[in-house]
């Protein structure tokens, strides 16, 4: 089970904006994929187009061979998307998931009471009575307890509170199988900076980083020093300079700062490129 973006092109009309072109990627079960990227970098659109919601101008996305734009019922019950914004229907939570949990084979009421009490949250609520934060939970935990092999979230943790985020690395977590693709696009690093396991990096057309946390960290350092004069990327701050520095293989690894990564991504896409033996 794999999802395959094959040579991916797609444009905005109005106002005229290229966003893709000949843009491919491959993303496998048994991991969680943050995709990162300034605002206008193109990570919404990447999302719908990888669950079928836009049409690619060229190319396609195959998700278990079949092309996620034909919206195919097969298809369909195997993934799930978490937009950035949504509404809710004038129903209780349960009236919702009666509803809609048919549509889902592998979807479990169990799983459901599980990540609802991780959150703290009831099965009877009205939903239009409820914060975009709660909205937040209870969708979330609806989405998880569907089971769908894909799962993709825009902007999941906006919204929610410092307990809440909490909550939702928990239930993530608790969620992650072998079979499963999670990916979640985001510019909230530190947020979920615990529970990705490998980084996508975005500018538009270009994809400046695909690689796993373990990889990065085996190939890169981050540390404080008084100087970064010599350092792929520094960052000031009142204690002296934040680097990112390659990892010469005579020290121990150092644990990844996603917000320092993303940053020195950014400002040197060739230096990190070249680490990576990826010449962009």
């Amino acid at each position: 089970m794999m999802l395959e973006i094959q040579n991916l092109s797609f444009s905005y009309r109005k106002p005229k904006m290229e966003l893709f072109n000949n843009f491919s990627l491959n993303l496998e079960p048994g991991n969680i994929y943050g995709l990162l990227g300034k605002n206008g970098a193109g990570k919404s659109t990447l999302v719908y187009l990888l669950v079928g919601l836009l049409a690619p101008t060229a190319g396609q996305v195959l998700y278990n061979g079949i092309n996620v734009r034909r919206r195919l019922p097969e298809t369909l019950q195997d993934m799930f998307i978490i937009s950035e914004e949504f509404s809710m229907p004038d129903l209780t939570f349960n009236q919702l998931v009666k509803l809609n949990a048919p549509f889902y084979p592998n979807f479990s009421h169990d799983d459901l009471c599980t990540y609802l009490d991780i959150f703290d949250m009831e099965p009877g609520m009205k939903l239009k009575s409820l914060s975009m934060g709660q909205k937040k939970k209870v969708f979330t935990s609806f989405a998880l307890a569907t089971n769908t092999r894909l799962l993709v979230m825009d902007e999941p943790t906006n919204g929610l509170d410092i307990p809440s985020k909490s909550q939702f690395r928990k239930v993530l977590a608790k969620s992650m199988s072998d079979e499963k693709i999670i990916l979640i696009s985001t510019h909230q690093v530190r947020d979920l900076d615990a529970i990705l396991d490998h980084i996508l990096i975005i500018d538009r057309n270009r994809l400046l980083l695909n690689a796993g946390v373990g990889d990065i960290a085996g190939r890169l350092s981050f540390k404080m020093k008084a100087d970064g004069s010599q350092a792929i990327y520094a960052q000031s701050n009142i204690n002296g300079q934040m680097v990112v520095e390659p990892n010469r293989g005579d020290e121990e690894e150092t644990m990844v700062d996603l917000e320092l990564l993303f940053n020195a991504t950014l400002t040197n896409p060739q230096g990190i490129a070249q680490i990576f033996n990826e010449i962009k």
